[in-house]
Parts: C-alpha cells; structure tokens; sequence
C-alpha cells in the first residue's frame, strides 16, 4: 500500500467497486479497501433489469452470463389471502438484452466486481478496516488512515475519498448528516432452503413478494442457483424483533401466516442459520464536500421490496466515478462537482420510494391497483425494472402517481 493515492474508495461491495473500477480504468491512481475477507456473504440477490447497463460499463456482463447463476424474468406479487397476482413479465414491456436479468449469490457477484476493480489497475486490499477519514485546515478530504490484516495503520494522502462503508454509513454519521425515515423503521429475518417450489417457464426464476395474512409483515421469496432459495421476513423492526422470543420462532410464525407459502415450502429443506438485519430507510442531507462523496447504502437506503439496492449502489458507483474522472481533469474536486449527479439520481429514486410507501400503506393493494388501472400496468412495470433515470420519467410516472395517491385515499375510507 502506497502512501499517496488520487483517489481511496473504503467500501468493497457494488457502490465501492464500481466507483474504483471507473475511476482506476482512467489511469488515476485507486485504492480500493474492504474491511472483510473476500469473497464475503452478503444478503440482497435480486438484481433489476437495469442493472445491465452499469455492468455493460463496468465490463463484466458477459462475465456474468457465464456464471450459472438463475436468470430472472419477472416479479410477482401474493396478497395476505394467498391470491397470486399475473408475473411482472419484463420482455414483455422490454424486449431488449436488458430485459432478462439475475438472482446472483454475492459472495461471487461481490468478488467478481472486486477483482474487475484489480484487473483495471486499482490496488485492492481486503481484511483492511478504516480508522478514520482525515481532513485538512481548510475542511477538505486528504486522506484515511486504515488498519491491516496484520494490525499496523497506514496513513494514506489522497485528493478524494469515496465513502462506500455501507450502512455502517461512516462519513455520514461523522458529519451528522443521515435521517432515518421514522416510518420505515424495518427488520428482516431470512434463511435459505433447498427444493422450494418455483414457478413456471419464464416465471421459474421471478422473486415473488408474499403478504402475511396480517400484513404486518410480508416475505421475500429469491429463486437462486443450484435449487436454492432465499426466503426472509420484513416487518417493522418492533414487532419482528421486541418482546416474541428467539427470531427463528419468530419467522416460524410468520411463515404459518403467510399462506403464499404453504404449497412452495411443503417439501422444502432449511439449509444453515436464521439470520438478522435491521434494515432502516434512511437519507442522508448531504451527499459530497470538499474532497469527499458518498455512494451505495453510505449515502442512503430505502427498502429491500423491490430489490433496488445492488442497481441502486452500481449506478451511484458508476456515476460518482465518471464525476470524480471529470473532476480530476477539470482540476475541480470540489462539493458541486464531486456530487453533481445526485440530484439527478434522487429525482429518480424518489419514484421507487413512492412505490414503496403504497406497499407499506395496508389498504393498499398492487393486485387491486391492476385491476382498476391496467392502463398503468407499463408503469410499475418500468418501475420493477428500474427504469426511472431516463428524461422523461417524471412525465411517465407523474399520472401513476396521482393514481396511486388517490387509491390510498379511497381504500383508507378518506
């Protein structure tokens, strides 16, 4: 490890890769660290179709058509009564390459983006843990100071700091700037299973949204590789996790509740532990300074429903590279230009969000909403597929939108 990088990207998973893999393929000098071993487990396999285009930048899609993994044409949504509403077909709105996309393990896809960042001339250290982010006189980012798998600190002078730490959220909870949404305040418990029932043909591979009969909870349902399937529980954090025992009674429980599930899981086999995860929305109120930028669940996060997050953490990585590249050659490393594609970033965001809060809303119902506005059906189909960053999405989705407010409202009685 050298005592002087152009740039220091702390983070090893999508968002952190991605960024140092742009950045390192430019010919600036990149250090990429991870504080755990590679490759390491991670939750969250589900990619949307969009992913494609940041992979396509990145240069790793063929790579990732060789991988075996489950491909993933559609999602699907079961109400708390056990009615399983028609697939989310994506080529069916798309029919382009993009259109087909992936339940990958992370532990692979992780390791993956890792060693493409190597192989464009990023020095890449895992088990390295941050100590610190060092600022000078003037509030301006210069460095880090890192720990070895060996114990000793490196101090390291940089010109900008990539802040990929994930939830752990480093910079952001240093400077004070993140906001924890108080109504999605959520948890999941989750474990994998071996011979769940899938569905057909082009829907063998569709993550599958599962409401309890209570819905105060609702489950994921990830067809993986090699038959098999990620299975996890999201509720708000009080009720999964406060005052009902251990959390495999817990998803035990929840599971009778969620009649989705009977006939998938009859002959189905646990494989390894329960496992936990606070998993709070939140945002942060700024998103770069001097010298400084933050990307993937650092900056902020919204949900696990609709498998945004691994799409959502390529694209700020892609993005914050080409700013941090631009930067370097306009001599201009400053907070405007370090962040100059979040504003475009959230506006899109912000239509996923939405989503997310008529999910969350239980008189509301995606079925329902279907039947009553099938003219909207490319929409949330645009939407499940990610595509929410082109110009003209704010027209697209303004009238959906309204749709869904007003459908809220009727079936609240107000």
């Amino acid at each position: 490890m050298k005592n002087h990088y152009d740039c220091v990207v702390i983070g090893g998973g999508p968002a952190g890769c991605s960024a140092a893999t742009i950045v390192a393929e430019a010919g600036r000098d990149t250090l990429l660290v991870e504080r755990d071993p590679m490759p390491r487990f991670h939750v969250g396999e589900s990619l949307m179709p969009e992913t494609y285009w940041a992979l396509e930048r990145l240069g790793v899609n063929q790579q990732i058509r060789s991988c075996g993994w489950q491909v993933k044409k559609s999602v699907q949504f079961v109400t708390h009564n056990g009615t399983e509403s028609d697939p989310f077909f994506f080529r069916q709105h798309d029919d382009r390459d993009s259109s087909d996309t992936w339940q990958v393990e992370r532990s692979e896809f992780d390791k993956m983006l890792f060693d493409r960042a190597v192989e464009v001339g990023a020095d890449c250290y895992d088990r390295t843990r941050l100590v610190d982010v060092k600022f000078d006189d003037a509030g301006r980012a210069c460095g880090v100071s890192v720990r070895g798998e060996d114990g000793e600190q490196h101090d390291v002078d940089c010109r900008v700091v990539v802040d990929a730490t994930g939830q752990q959220s480093f910079l952001a909870n240093k400077l004070g700037l993140k906001q924890v949404d108080p109504n999605l305040k959520k948890a999941a418990i989750w474990s994998y299973y071996k011979g769940a029932i899938r569905g057909d043909g082009d829907n063998e591979g569709a993550t599958i949204i599962m409401q309890t009969a209570s819905k105060e909870a609702w489950f994921w349902f990830i067809p993986m590789s090699r038959g098999v399937t990620s299975i996890g529980c999201v509720g708000d954090a009080d009720y999964l996790l406060k005052g009902r025992g251990k959390p495999e009674d817990v998803f035990r429980e929840e599971l009778s509740q969620c009649p989705g599930m009977d006939r998938r899981l009859d002959a189905a086999q646990q494989l390894g532990d329960i496992k936990t995860a606070k998993e709070f929305s939140y945002m942060t109120t700024s998103n770069s300074g001097d010298g400084w930028v933050l990307v993937g669940d650092a900056l902020g996060f919204i949900d696990p429903v609709y498998s945004s997050g691994v799409y959502f953490a390529l694209e700020m990585g892609v993005r914050a590279g080409e700013a941090i590249v631009a930067g370097f050659e306009k001599d201009d490393l400053g907070a405007d230009q370090l962040g100059s594609w979040c504003g475009e970033f959230k506006q899109g965001a912000k239509w996923v969000r939405k989503l997310v809060d008529a999910f969350y809303t239980k008189e509301f119902s995606i079925g329902r909403f279907m039947k009553e506005h099938p003219e909207h059906r490319g929409n949330v189909t645009d939407l499940l597929i990610g595509r929410v960053f082109t110009p003209e999405a704010g027209n697209v989705f303004k009238d959906m939108d309204a749709s869904i407010e007003r459908a809220k409202m009727a079936s609240a009685g107000t």
